[in-house]
């Protein structure tokens, strides 16, 4: 049972001195159990974000923790370097009293990390120049991250990001069909396959040599910034459990498919589903003006198809989802992941609509900023 005196017990095995206060749950995360624990000090008020890591979802927890505290320290130089505040443009995770990167008790295992104060989060885009700022974030850890050795890196979740992966267990679902739902989605699997030579043309030039393995985020929602609370540009990238070696494409894409879009990936009616070109130049723009140098032709020429291949991907994975009972995914009602997947395709029908343009966006944006550079 969690409760604040158990809180209490995990704060001390990372040697947290003081009178816990306060403890608060934080809500916004749907994978792990987030609680803030403030503590009253000799050397004033502290305030900590205690962890439960989810090990259905993380099964190796030395892995994720080894990613994340290696990842951290390589930020921290780099930011300190640069003229930075490490202390708050990147996050700073405890070590337990014996030297763990993590603790386990009866509940499970707990990480802590130092809660960055006046920041805040947006789970909702509500100007272009948010989107921009999130642009600029995501472009400015790519860029940070550019020489480091993502090989050393493990994967937390393999093939998260294998799209040609995620077509095979799609049609491993439909011919399984152990909910009986093959019958009335039909036309979502034809749609699917119907684009499955387009799956791999990411990991093509991956293996081709035109772009580089990287260390990338994997999961770029907007409310995984953490913006300054006087500046209101963000500050700091959070939410690293999927720090994995992967491509550049795979980041830039998901966010694309997650913002520059005119409704919520659950919106069931589809006529207001489309991209918004108004919102891609936003990030574009803010993205590769933080990392433009930092990448190769061959990436800047694919940012467009990545935002095909995330969305494709995403409603492949609902429907697969679906078929399979609903899983994975947190549903509401019975056929919210079937909406989810049919929502993601029609952004799939809208981007490939507007593809030249989005390239075209996209050459004149990183031209702009290579000439002033």
């Amino acid at each position: 049972m969690i409760n604040n005196e158990s809180i209490l017990n995990v704060c001390r095995a990372f040697g947290i001195d003081g009178r816990l206060t306060k403890t608060k749950p934080l809500t916004d995360g749907h994978i792990n159990t987030t609680i803030c624990a403030v503590f009253e000090t000799d050397e004033g008020v502290k305030k900590y974000l205690v962890q439960k890591i989810n090990t259905n979802v993380f099964k190796n927890p030395d892995a994720l923790m080894n990613n994340i505290v290696n990842v951290t320290h390589f930020l921290r130089k780099k930011i300190r370097a640069s003229g930075g505040d490490p202390e708050r443009e990147t996050l700073h995770f405890l070590k337990t009293s014996d030297g763990g990167l993590y603790f386990k008790d009866e509940n499970g295992c707990w990480r802590i990390y130092r809660f960055i104060d006046d920041s805040y989060t947006y789970n909702m885009i509500d100007s272009i120049e948010v989107f921009c700022n999130a642009g600029e974030s995501f472009g400015k850890f790519q860029k940070l991250l550019n020489d480091y050795p993502s090989e050393t890196l493990l994967e937390t979740i393999p093939d998260f990001h294998n799209t040609p992966k995620r077509i095979e267990n799609l049609e491993a679902s439909a011919k399984a069909d152990v909910c009986a739902r093959k019958a009335g989605v039909q036309k979502e699997i034809d749609f699917a396959l119907a684009r499955k030579d387009k799956a791999g043309l990411a990991l093509e030039l991956c293996e081709n040599g035109e772009i580089p393995l990287r260390v990338t985020h994997n999961d770029t929602k907007l409310n995984n910034i953490l913006f300054d609370s006087q500046s209101h540009k963000g500050i700091c990238v959070i939410d690293l459990d999927t720090i994995m070696p992967g491509l550049s494409l795979y980041d830039f894409g998901d966010a694309i498919r997650f913002g520059a879009k005119t409704a919520e990936e659950d919106e069931a009616d589809l006529s207001k589903v489309s991209v918004s070109l108004e919102l891609y130049e936003a990030y574009t723009r803010g993205y590769l003006s933080s990392c433009a140098a930092a990448l190769t032709k061959a990436e800047v020429d694919s940012l467009a198809y990545s935002a095909f291949l995330m969305t494709y991907e995403c409603g492949v994975r609902f429907l697969t989802d679906y078929l399979d009972g609903d899983v994975y995914f947190k549903t509401a009602y019975p056929e919210h992941n079937l909406v989810r997947a049919r929502n993601q395709f029609k952004m799939v029908e809208e981007i490939e609509k507007n593809l030249d343009e989005m390239k075209r966006i996209t050459k004149r944006i990183y031209k702009e900023i290579i000439q002033n550079s």
